[in-house]
């Protein structure tokens, strides 16, 4: 998708201020309030935008414990795996990836034993061949976007 300059500074906004709204928006950027929902419209129809709900913390929530969970799976068992993982609450986000094992999950818990019985419970999924788990010790970088969105400006001047 093609996006100007004035996307690309609502989309700053968005990430920078998300609760300042519509009306504040189109003050800071000196366009058309108008403008700026016809241009938020068209970011999310085009998939830009994913989705206006807050980010929440599972630590924050009683789960402190972040790990990556490699399942390896059984040879055509990707997508069975894959329906069944929505069954585990912890399961934030999983991936299909190129490398070590079949797919990687993005995993919380509450404390190591509730680790463990996470990952048991991945275990006996019916096509999971054996896990590695690696437990994050700490947030390096947080999730971001920010800088992309500056990037892909840029980008498109060169």
């Amino acid at each position: 998708m093609d996006m100007d300059e004035l996307d690309t500074a609502i989309l700053r906004l968005l990430l920078e201020e998300p609760r300042a709204g519509m009306r504040e928006y189109a003050r800071i950027l000196g366009v058309a309030r108008g403008t700026v929902q016809s241009r938020l419209a068209r970011l999310e129809r085009d998939g830009v935008i994913a989705s206006f709900a807050p980010r929440l913390s599972p630590a924050r929530m009683g789960y402190p414990v972040l790990a990556l969970v490699h399942l390896h799976l059984a040879q055509g068992r990707l997508e069975e795996v894959t329906a069944q993982l929505g069954g585990v609450a912890e399961v934030l986000e999983a991936f299909s990836i190129a490398g070590e094992g079949d797919l990687v999950c993005r995993v919380v818990a509450r404390d190591n034993v509730h680790l463990e019985d996470v990952i048991q419970q991945l275990i006996k999924l019916p096509g999971v061949v054996r896990t590695k788990t690696e437990v994050a010790l700490s947030e390096r970088v947080s999730y971001r976007l920010l800088p992309l969105v500056s990037q892909t400006v840029r980008r498109r001047e060169l």
